[in-house]
């Protein structure tokens, strides 16, 4: 079990309670895989992709070369021709192996499932103890705590192999350690207990293709599960009102392909040369076998997605710089700390037309491993080729200057904007006692929801004459709030809540001497601003 699950439980109940995050049609049981976005959550995911959309595309860093990036944009259609999805690999690959329990028809990806056997320590006490010494351990708490004898799974498999378990148990878990942790939170029940009765047994967890078929169970009921098979991940649906073969049509499960379908109408109707890029944000559908993790694995989610065309030759450094600039995009808007932490690709894991990958992946509280937010692939001329084969249209491109024609080299940066939405959610979530409400959001500025919120001190004595002019004037810059209920310290906490920066309070110094109070979030701190620079002041800091 994640060690920081209580904080993402709490993490889910702020999102519900100050309407960021609502699951999907509530009021009839919900729908799994499915979530809606409130008032709070919207303008935050809007102002991620709109941050995007600025920084990737309409004002792209300089590029490796000293020149300007070019980049266009399209908006492709959710539903294309199958015929897509047929050259892109979706309609025969796009699957996950799945097992079935036909007690409760639960279904599980293959690969989530474990198997965890419960072993007594005074049977492998021996064993362990002849192979820890190999491993220049002493004794068993050396043992436990000593990492390399942990990871080694050579070292495991042999001891384990030695000794059979007492019983197995299925749990449902991301990763071997999600496994063990959660059978250890389950704890043991009191028959379990007697089979152990100086609570001294071990734990190990094993998938569950590796255990004896007896054992192959239901997380849920306990009964033997199906054998794995495909299950492919596309929602399916018809186009036109017969229901056959020949009308059945996919929803798209990522945005590239309609980038890839528009490459040439992109070069015939835009003066573009490459190198230079297309991107996209848009819907797609997964139909996943359990989503879980909150908004993380979900069955509708929205992609911000760049493929960017350069020769083969260049495409090295091309990959490199997007991977930069990408580390850099999440860092500058408020995850620079340890959470972040980008990982390339090992060549087992890459996909056999790619040459390199980086995965930007995030700590979130609900896992003990990083988890990947989006991908910097390194694609080749897969894509296009494909494209060109299938279709019989010339997906080329000819270089003017150099008298070459070619097929573009493809690197693609695909970020998720729901992961980005929650990563960016769990990294401003901030828990402070001394605050008037404990718990606080720190979104960057260009992030938050609300920009600013506006306060008379009291609504009365003319301080709403004065506040309500200057919070129309602040409207222009974005969602700004007036608030005149409640003292000023619940205010405050209303607004830490939802991530606001700023907040501007009239009083009666106010009608004095024409100055207001500005409240910075983040510190708690407060100075006094002249009326007048108001816009400014708050326009400086929404832009930088």
């Amino acid at each position: 079990m994640a060690k920081d699950a209580i904080k993402m439980e709490k993490i889910v109940a702020l999102c519900k309670r100050r309407g960021f995050i609502f699951q999907s049609s509530e009021i009839y049981g919900g729908i799994n895989g499915f979530w809606d976005y409130g008032p709070l959550g919207v303008e935050l995911k809007r102002n991620i992709k709109e941050c995007w959309w600025q920084d990737m595309v309409r004002n792209p860093p300089i590029g490796p070369d000293g020149k300007e990036v070019q980049m266009v944009g399209v908006d492709c259609s959710i539903i294309m021709n199958p015929k897509v999805w047929v050259a892109s690999g979706h309609a025969t690959g796009f699957a996950d192996l799945m097992r079935e329990c036909p007690k409760c028809n639960r279904r599980f990806r293959d690969d989530k499932i474990w198997s965890v056997g419960y072993y007594s320590l005074k049977e492998i006490i021996p064993k362990l103890v002849e192979i820890g010494k190999e491993f220049g351990l002493i004794d068993l708490s050396q043992a436990d705590v000593n990492r390399r004898f942990r990871s080694d799974a050579t070292l495991r498999s042999a001891l384990l192999s030695a000794n059979q378990p007492r019983f197995r148990k299925t749990f449902e878990a991301d990763s071997y350690h999600d496994a063990v942790g959660l059978a250890e939170a389950k704890g043991l029940s009191k028959a379990e207990q007697k089979l152990f009765p100086e609570d001294d047994y071990m734990l190990d967890a094993r998938p569950l293709s590796a255990v004896d078929m007896l054992f192959q169970t239901c997380p849920d009921c306990s009964n033997v599960l199906s054998d794995a098979r495909r299950f492919n991940l596309m929602f399916e649906s018809h186009a036109g009102a017969v229901h056959n073969e020949e009308n059945k049509v996919w929803l798209r499960p990522e945005t590239a392909q309609g980038i890839f379908a528009n490459f040439k109408n992109v070069c015939d109707s835009t003066r573009v040369k490459i190198p230079f890029g297309i991107a996209q944000v848009g819907k797609a559908f997964r139909n996943e076998i359990n989503p879980r993790n909150y908004t993380f694995r979900s069955r509708e989610f929205e992609q911000m997605e760049i493929e960017f065309f350069c020769h083969d030759s260049e495409a090295m450094m091309w990959w490199e710089w997007w991977r930069d600039v990408r580390i850099n995009w999440y860092k500058s808007l408020g995850l620079a700390g340890e959470n972040l932490k980008p990982r390339n690709q090992d060549d087992k894991e890459l996909a056999h037309y790619s040459k390199a990958c980086t995965d930007i992946e995030y700590y979130f509280p609900f896992a003990d491993e990083p988890q990947e937010l989006e991908g910097v692939a390194h694609r080749g001329c897969f894509d296009l080729t494909q494209h060109q084969q299938h279709s019989g249209k010339d997906l080329s491109y000819f270089d003017d200057e150099k008298k070459e024609r070619f097929v573009p080299t493809v690197i693609e940066p695909s970020a998720g904007a729901d992961r980005s939405t929650l990563a960016f959610i769990c990294e401003a979530y901030t828990v402070d006692p001394s605050r008037p409400s404990p718990e606080l959001m720190k979104f960057h500025p260009r992030l938050a929801p609300i920009k600013a919120a506006v306060f008379p001190l009291v609504n009365k004595d003319g301080l709403p004459e004065i506040a309500e002019p200057l919070y129309r004037e602040l409207r222009k810059l974005g969602p700004v709030t007036y608030d005149a209920k409640q003292s000023i310290g619940k205010r405050y906490a209303r607004m830490d809540e939802a991530g606001t920066p700023y907040c501007f309070t009239i009083d009666g110094q106010t009608k004095e001497d024409g100055t207001v109070t500005v409240r910075d979030r983040d510190t708690g701190g407060q100075e006094r601003i002249d009326k007048s620079r108001v816009v400014d002041y708050l326009n400086e800091r929404l832009r930088s």
